[in-house]
């Protein structure tokens, strides 16, 4: 019933981070579990939610207090996962999804994770001139939220950059698009419409910013978000492409939250999760794990100097 950390192996942080998003969530482990065990030593060790279950069985049953991933880290290596450098959340999330999801063996499985985690969209393009609109369907693993709008402006909590993704955008001047049926470039009003969300909804804040000069730098303010979040009640009509009874599975508890520390040049992940059994938040910070708050947890809302 212990949380049990894991030890940084060296740069690790980040990685050790989403393991343990992925690990305490009960309805991931449930599809882990029942994945096909490889045959030879050698498959064992390339094979990564293989090597994931094993871990999840140390931390388990063991009764230190943290567990070395280094077999895990060293199976990872296999699938241009740099080992000892400094890694986005968001990047290595998708990486290990998608590798989790190319070895998982047994189709259902495969789609079962699928719904586990995959968000549906729909992309709206209509020329301003004849009012053709083309749609395009495609699938994302993350919502990835700008934190500031088209005028540099901060956007003040989650739920305005929710709107403001899910907002039509006017893309004209050196944005315009060829219209086949003007036969020519012509202003067009792009929009976002949201047709289906998993069970576990993740959204990546895009703190780190490109600027002209094409130095990076990252956006640190302050950004609050709820325990509790309605997407039916965030969004307009317009915004959703979904019956009433998709939309009303919208309703999501905050599970976990991935922090970073520092700048684009160095810093330290640690996550904050509620176990989904005990209904406690526990922060995890490599091989130390202790007990926190909702109030502690709010340090995540961003500032310069975030501590844990």
């Amino acid at each position: 019933t212990e949380a049990i950390g894991l030890y940084n192996v060296g740069q690790s942080c980040c990685l050790n981070s989403l393991l343990q998003v992925f690990l305490m969530n009960i309805h991931f482990t449930g599809i882990l579990r029942r994945i096909m065990v490889p045959r030879h030593a050698a498959q064992m060790r390339r094979n990564v939610p293989y090597q994931m279950l094993l871990l999840l069985e140390e931390m388990q049953h063991g009764k230190q207090k943290a567990v070395f991933p280094t077999a895990f880290a060293h199976c990872l290596s296999a699938y241009r996962v740099k080992l000892f450098v400094q890694h986005d959340a968001a990047q290595l999330f998708l990486t290990l999804w998608n590798v989790i999801k190319m070895q998982m063996g047994k189709p259902e499985l495969v789609e079962e994770l699928s719904d586990l985690y995959t968000i549906c969209v729909q992309e709206h393009l209509a020329c301003q001139k004849c009012s053709v609109e083309t749609k395009r369907s495609s699938n994302m693993l993350t919502l990835p939220l700008p934190v500031l709008d088209s005028n540099s402006h901060k956007l003040r909590t989650l739920e305005d950059c929710l709107r403001y993704f899910f907002h039509p955008e006017e893309l004209t001047d050196h944005n315009m698009c060829f219209c086949e049926h003007c036969g020519r470039t012509t202003p067009f009003l792009q929009s976002m419409k949201l047709v289906h969300l998993p069970k576990t909804l993740t959204i990546h804040l895009k703190r780190f910013c490109f600027e002209k000069s094409a130095y990076i730098h990252k956006l640190s303010h302050y950004l609050p978000f709820p325990q509790d979040l309605d997407f039916s009640a965030v969004l307009t009509e317009d915004q959703c492409q979904a019956d009433d009874n998709e939309k009303a599975a919208w309703q999501y508890e905050l599970f976990a939250v991935v922090a970073h520390s520092g700048s684009t040049s160095y810093g330290h992940y640690c996550a904050y999760i509620r176990s989904l059994t005990e209904h406690k938040w526990y922060c995890f910070n490599d091989s130390e794990v202790c007990q926190v708050s909702w109030d502690d947890v709010k340090c995540t809302y961003g500032h310069s100097k975030l501590y844990w």
